[in-house]
């Protein structure tokens, strides 16, 4: 017998605005209170408390245009955002600063999220959607403070691969080569290699766009989804190919964003149907289907908590909510 699915733990509101990504930062020392950044369609970043439940700070630094990306980089003072302005934001929040130290200029006008990699200490990879027309489905990489350029990774003429869509940069240990994960608009996962800028293995996943993906690099796995009703689940072998490992057919189409647990055990997509659900990694098994929001839910993330008991997932959705769950009890 299943057990019911749970009410939200907690609702943050006053966004007044669709939320379209969400990133925790509650890792940090006594008295360091947990918070959780949201990036909103109006322009700004909110940070919640999640002791009080309230914003403690609105961030406004991109013109008012929808933020669809914000990551920490080493502690919750220093923040990377990304806008419809096309702009890329390295943020100082430390003493209660709200400004921003840095920016770049991606020149994309699509929704692709950046993806960030620590590489060395203070020493970050970003890659990004890079000008869309001319570059022909191009994701640049630069390193980060510096933003010296790294490589930019061209599909094949010919390829019709379309605009990237999704970005993971990931390796398997610290010193070991870092590699980048694409999904396009024409369905496919694309692996590449940074060092030499040449696809490694290619994978038609979808029929429709890769809206989000997720890997377990220690599993050699990862998950995408789309606008269709399918999750599609692959693996990367020892000679560095991708292959379909399974698909799961959901029961609505259309997934926004999914993200492993840090801890591997568990998933959670967020679903154009308003539902976020939650699937088993090993062999994905449907766990649970919160049903909270009332419109489209666009991003999914799980806290970074020390204590497991303590770690939250935080749904974000077009109805301008931020619904917490505690999914650890169950």
């Amino acid at each position: 017998m299943a057990l019911p699915p749970p009410d939200p733990q907690f609702v943050l509101r006053g966004t007044s605005a669709a939320v379209h990504t969400l990133h925790f930062s509650c890792g940090g020392q006594e008295p360091d209170v947990p918070i959780l950044f949201s990036g909103s369609e109006n322009g700004l970043i909110h940070v919640w408390n999640l002791k009080t439940h309230r914003v403690d700070t609105a961030l406004d630094g991109h013109g008012r245009k929808s933020v669809y990306c914000v990551e920490t980089m080493g502690g919750k003072n220093r923040l990377l955002s990304q806008g419809r302005d096309q702009r890329i934001c390295l943020w100082d929040l430390a003493e209660g600063r709200t400004s921003v130290t840095d920016s770049v200029f991606t020149e994309n006008v699509g929704f692709c999220r950046c993806s960030l990699l620590k590489v060395a200490a203070g020493r970050w990879l970003m890659a990004m959607a890079a000008k869309a027309l001319e570059e022909g489905g191009s994701v640049r990489v630069l390193e980060l403070p510096s933003k010296t350029s790294v490589c930019t990774l061209k599909p094949e003429v010919g390829a019709k691969l379309g605009m990237p869509m999704c970005l993971k940069l990931w390796q398997l240990n610290c010193g070991s080569q870092p590699l980048l994960l694409a999904g396009y608009e024409d369905g496919s996962v694309v692996l590449w290699n940074l060092s030499t800028g040449k696809a490694l293995s290619q994978l038609d996943c979808h029929q429709e766009p890769v809206m989000s993906l997720d890997f377990d690099s220690e599993k050699a796995k990862g998950i995408s989804g789309s606008s269709e009703e399918v999750l599609s689940i692959w693996s990367l072998n020892e000679q560095q190919n991708l292959q379909v490992y399974k698909t799961h057919k959901l029961v609505n189409a259309g997934i926004s964003d999914i993200t492993i647990r840090p801890d591997k055990k568990i998933l959670a997509t967020a679903g154009w149907d308003h539902r976020i659900r939650i699937f088993g990694w090993k062999k994905l098994k449907p766990l649970a289907v919160l049903d909270y929001h009332t419109a489209t839910a666009h991003c999914v993330s799980f806290s970074d908590h020390k204590n497991p008991s303590e770690r939250l997932l935080a749904a974000g959705s077009k109805d301008h909510r931020i619904s917490i769950w505690s999914i650890y009890t169950q």
